[in-house]
């Protein structure tokens, strides 16, 4: 399947490939295009939107606060419940993604991580770079998240 977002990803739109790939769609292809050519993008390719307003998978209010796309996945796929690992992952996401004063996540990792996705973001413009080059961090990341979980 394709998937289609905003182009110059940075946490959430290049943790939630990384989790596409995963967990939910092995085969997905990420096709990245100014903002306002997402939704149209999509409608013509037959492809998923996410994390822009008005697309697939986006950002969502809970009683808690407002959710990042990634956690949006986890959720409406059911992860979040059957993997408490990528739930952790999910938490430090939303930490890093910003917007502290919305978000129902502050995990002291996701300082870290948005320092570390922040400087990816500054070596390179490309896309798919990005995910290249990041997504040892997020299996990192959760391997670190499944030790936790089981008290290691």
């Amino acid at each position: 399947m394709k998937w289609v977002t905003r182009e110059h990803g940075n946490i959430d739109r290049i943790a939630g490939p990384w989790l596409i790939k995963r967990f939910i769609d092995p085969q997905a292809q990420f096709i990245f295009v100014p903002r306002e050519q997402v939704l149209e993008t999509a409608k013509a390719l037959g492809a998923t939107s996410f994390d822009t307003e008005g697309a697939d998978f986006s950002r969502e209010q809970l009683p808690e606060g407002e959710t990042c796309t990634f956690v949006t996945l986890l959720m409406r796929h059911g992860l979040w419940e059957k993997d408490p690992a990528l739930a952790v992952v999910g938490k430090i996401v939303c930490a890093a993604n910003g917007h502290p004063e919305r978000s129902p996540y502050h995990e002291a990792e996701g300082e870290g991580l948005s320092a570390i996705a922040h400087g990816f973001a500054l070596l390179t413009q490309d896309d798919h770079r990005k995910i290249a080059w990041e997504t040892p961090i997020y299996d990192a990341l959760y391997e670190w998240a499944k030790a936790e979980v089981k008290g290691v």
